[in-house]
């Protein structure tokens, strides 16, 4: 490790995330001289390179890789198309790609549909190809190089989704854990950890990704790129000599099989493995799998917070002890969105709950976020007394209610945000646009009904107000079920609203007070109150009807063997259809919308 010996320490080949992590972990252990040799003319997370000062030598391919001479211990020399450099342990960190692999998932026939590669536009002045920019991208992949395409694409100025359904964290690299949660927060790319499409269809020549989970909506983008499973390179891929792979001192990036030299070994393995085989004298970094174990005390915690969030809590109205507005501003990234979408919001498992209980797996999961969409809301007016614009605004309003843990379910979020004031810090998501919007409110003298069960209606808040501000005609109805009457955070704007405009109506249900009758939303069909108290005729040719809250209210059908089911207790949705109102579905437009990710 003596640099007057002009020998590489460690000499990597690909800049991928696997080789990245070791530079990093070894510079850290004590390694003196590494270089990275790239093919390309960027590693994957260039980030890294200027925070830890490596050595990248760019548009260099290896040509071989053989043995000094014949004396024990014989340096390594890895000969590239530029340069040769001796090293006393070499590195493979590429991987093979199979050009025969294909989605297991039905995927349209489509030029937008890429697999492990960016989208390429032709400038035709300097005759060469650039990355597209200011698009949206679908990632699907769990592996470090789905995070490698993620991270990419964010880099050239697109909005990106990464499908990471089945993605096991401890077997990305540590580069790899850290760009994800890099990008998360920097709301650079939004992480679907649990989902992936099961198909990708196209919708006026544009990617729609359906996925089979509630929570997750269809969502169309203007590319989708998957991340193929990587292979393993072999020593004749890389010009290795038989007498170079028996010192044990070349070593590959991947997934050991029968085929594969036994010097292989994972991302966040290889590292330790390299430093034990070929510098035992080395003080190993710690630690080598990315998500490690951090103790409980005040600094570790204001780490975490430091790490994961990337927004604060400008404003925390308690409705009552139970039940909150708040407002959240970013540290990056715009606030645009459509009304009707939501968010996500999140918390560390480090954080004090309200209650007593206990989470599940709390050891396991200490220092890891908890997250849980919530819709967007609207103050409804602004400091001057107009109507919002929501598009004119830096921080995001949620209207939220505490979630009390019972023997089956233990909430995360809810108890730990309770405790939560202005100026404190927060997880907040990039916006995920959602399908529960106005979009299908074409005609301004249309009718529009919402319907919604307690903080069902924060997203009705702002599709109110968007009406509205557009000069809708038609009658505009927003009816809310709650408990009491204290459970109406928004009660006094709506009614200011309805005394501004003659065709907007509120009607609040609380269900528990003595001084007005017990109505539930399924009642104002029923019992025909829109029509006898306010003159609404909800016909299916000219309404539309917009549901949130609980599944009990809303109702919807369950298929088996193509039959549809309707739920014992009538909901809202069976009682609609029956006269003459269509669900909107995937495929198939309707009237009835309702919010999916309940």
């Amino acid at each position: 490790m003596d640099a007057s010996h002009g020998t590489y320490d460690l000499v990597i080949v690909g800049g991928s995330a696997g080789g990245l992590s070791v530079a990093v972990s070894s510079l850290r252990s004590g390694l003196g001289l590494i270089r990275i040799i790239e093919r390309g003319n960027s590693v994957v997370f260039p980030e890294l390179v200027g925070d830890n000062q490596l050595d990248v030598g760019y548009g260099e391919s290896v040509v071989s890789i053989e043995l000094a001479g014949n004396e024990p211990g014989a340096a390594l020399i890895v000969n590239t198309n530029r340069l040769s450099y001796r090293a006393t342990a070499v590195l493979i960190a590429e991987r093979a790609t199979d050009p025969a692999w294909r989605p297991a998932v039905p995927v349209a026939e489509s030029a937008r549909v890429h697999i492990d590669s960016l989208p390429q536009l032709h400038d035709p002045v300097s005759d060469v190809d650039h990355v597209e920019f200011d698009q949206d991208i679908l990632v699907v992949g769990y592996s470090d190089h789905a995070v490698e395409l993620t991270a990419t694409a964010a880099a050239h100025g697109n909005r990106v989704v990464l499908a990471a359904g089945g993605m096991d964290p401890t077997r990305l690299s540590p580069a790899g854990d850290n760009m994800l949660r890099r990008l998360e927060r920097d709301r650079r790319a939004t992480v679907l950890y649990r989902s992936i499409p099961d198909q990708i269809g196209e919708v006026g020549g544009y990617p729609m990704a359906y996925f089979d989970d509630r929570r997750t909506p269809d969502l169309q983008f203007d590319h989708v790129i998957f991340a193929s499973p990587r292979g393993n390179l072999g020593p004749t891929d890389v010009g290795a000599s038989e007498q170079a792979v028996v010192t044990g001192r070349v070593f590959f990036l991947g997934e050991p099989d029968e085929k594969s030299p036994p010097t292989t070994a994972p991302g966040w393995a290889i590292g330790n493995i390299i430093g034990r085989t070929c510098f035992p004298d080395l003080r190993l970094a710690e630690p080598a799998s990315p998500r490690r174990t951090i103790q409980r005390h005040t600094g570790a915690i204001e780490e975490l917070r430091e790490e994961h969030y990337n927004a604060v809590i400008t404003h925390f109205e308690p409705t009552h002890s139970d039940l909150w507005v708040l407002r959240v501003k970013p540290d990056h990234g715009d606030t645009s969105y459509v009304p009707g979408q939501y968010a996500s919001l999140g918390l560390g498992h480090w954080e004090d709950r309200i209650d007593d209980a206990v989470d599940p797996g709390l050891e396991e999961k200490w220092d890891k976020l908890v997250r849980r969409p919530y819709s967007i809301s609207s103050r409804i007016f602004d400091e001057y007394g107009y109507l919002t614009d929501e598009g004119g605004l830096d921080e995001l309003e949620f209207y939220i209610v505490l979630v009390t843990p019972t023997p089956d379910n233990v909430p995360g979020l809810t108890p730990r945000l309770a405790l939560k004031r202005p100026g404190d810090r927060i997880y907040l998501g990039p916006k995920v646009a959602g399908r529960y919007t106005l979009a299908s409110v074409k005609d301004p003298r249309a009718t529009v009904v919402f319907l919604s069960t307690g903080t069902g209606e924060a997203p009705h808040n702002g599709m109110v107000i968007d009406l509205l501000r557009k000069g809708h005609t038609g009658p505009i109805v927003s009816a809310v079920t709650v408990r009491q009457w204290r459970d109406l955070g928004y009660l006094d704007k709506h009614r200011e609203l309805e005394s501004r405009y003659p065709n907007y109506h509120y009607v609040p249900l609380p269900t528990r007070e003595s001084d007005v009758p017990k109505r539930y939303i399924q009642d104002l069909i029923t019992q025909d109150i829109f029509g006898q108290e306010l003159g609404v005729i909800l016909d299916p040719a000219n309404t539309h009807v917009f549901l949130c809250g609980n599944p009990a209210m809303i109702g919807l059908p369950e298929e088996h063997d193509g039959v549809e089911t309707f739920p014992e207790t009538f909901g809202v949705v069976q009682l609609l259809t029956e006269r003459g109102f269509t669900l909107d579905r995937r495929k198939a437009p309707g009237n009835i919308h309702y919010e999916e990710y309940w």
